[in-house]
């Protein structure tokens, strides 16, 4: 066996609703501009133009309810409710028609992102990651299993210290969740622990200090946490 030099990271997971089993995390993939109301709040083309993605570390996430510490370096910090699907089953060059097959499950879950550090990296054309991937920058909820769950449609919304700021149907994503699956698949080789964040809707907000949110994905779940 081999020795290591410092000590293995800790395997980021996902709690299972109902379960004291564990889904570990291996990547987190999002979906950029995936409701065209959202793309058009953003300044783009809600048109269907082929989905890009951007990356988050696996040791970004936020589980079991637990609070969100504000980012350094920022000060236009948004909240970004997604449907959250994760991946059992590996597979490249996966069809439409099959990509369900490779599904465990879904949770709720918040891309949260350094709006400031974004628009400035978008300005100067540089990669979005210390806007989009930074320490705690994904708050998720408890997964369940896929087996009765339709990620076609169902609302989706975010609640902040009470009030609606985000609220959607999941029919309104442009590409759907098997289309994403696939089309990710034809770039990357899809692994068990991969999770693919959906995007978000309309709505998008800063959010400061002491701020609960609080999100609902229909038939799938929850997500909470508070800034701190």
């Amino acid at each position: 066996m081999s020795d290591y030099v410092v000590a293995p990271p800790v395997i980021a997971a996902v709690p299972i609703k109902g379960s004291r089993q564990m889904f570990p995390v291996r990547r987190i993939f999002c979906v950029g501009r995936n409701y065209a109301e959202h793309a058009i709040e953003m300044g783009s083309d809600p048109t269907r133009e082929p989905p890009f993605y951007f990356a988050k570390p696996a040791d970004a996430l936020v589980v079991n309810d637990a609070d969100m510490p504000y980012p350094p370096a920022s000060k236009s910090l948004h909240h970004e409710m997604e449907l959250v699907v994760a991946i059992g089953s590996a597979g490249a060059d996966i069809s439409v028609g099959d990509a369900l097959e490779h599904v465990w499950g879904y949770c709720a879950g918040l891309d949260m992102t350094r709006r400031d550090l974004q628009n400035e990296a978008k300005k100067t054309g540089r990669p979005w990651d210390m806007g989009k991937g930074f320490d705690h920058s994904a708050p998720m909820g408890a997964l369940v299993p896929a087996k009765g769950v339709d990620p076609s449609k169902g609302k989706i919304e975010l609640k902040v210290n009470g009030r609606v700021t985000q609220t959607s149907d999941l029919s309104k994503l442009i590409w759907s969740v098997p289309e994403v699956i696939s089309n990710l698949s034809h770039l990357v080789r899809l692994a068990p622990g991969d999770l693919i964040m959906t995007g978000t809707p309309e709505g998008v907000a800063a959010v400061q200090r002491g701020d609960l949110l609080d999100g609902f994905v229909e038939g799938v779940g929850t997500v909470t946490t508070r800034i701190v």
